[in-house]
């Protein structure tokens, strides 16, 4: 039972960006919870937090978002990393620069990550199911044209 949950996970796990989407989610939840520090701990006051607030729950679902639909992955790694980047200057420099560090690495993993394409083997064919080839012209290579062009 344990070893089948925990296959069910490194399956899970390994079919989407599991890490940039950690590491957004951290992000934003880093940046998002500095503007509910009490005031020794805050750069900004005020009307500036809100932005804050904003820039982290958006980094929250985009890394959701990754996780929940790995189709999606560019567009969330793109904008996780443009919204890290603009934290830095907009929210208590990005949460101490460990939201936008932690946003940028996140945004860049979900947008390098690739999904793990086997291949499917091909089926075996007989033997007598081949067609015969006919020689090779003299002068002219064994290999056709890859755009068409004519002797």
């Amino acid at each position: 039972m344990l070893l089948s949950l925990r296959r069910r996970w490194r399956q899970w796990r390994r079919g989407r960006p599991f890490w940039g989407g950690l590491f957004a989610v951290l992000a934003g939840a880093e940046i998002c919870a500095l503007p509910l520090a009490p005031l020794k701990v805050m750069l900004q006051q005020g009307i500036a937090g809100i932005p804050s607030v904003l820039m982290g729950i958006v980094m929250i679902v985009l890394g959701l978002t990754a996780w929940f639909s790995p189709a999606q992955r560019n567009l969330a790694g793109v904008l996780t990393t443009l919204i890290a980047t603009a934290a830095l200057v907009m929210s208590n420099l990005g949460g101490f620069l460990i939201g936008t560090l932690l946003g940028i690495l996140g945004g860049g993993l979900m947008f390098a990550w690739q999904p793990n394409a086997t291949a499917p083997r091909p089926s075996p064919e007989p033997p007598d199911s081949v067609p015969p080839q006919s020689p090779a012209p003299t002068g002219t290579t064994a290999h056709p044209d890859p755009q068409g062009a004519q002797p």
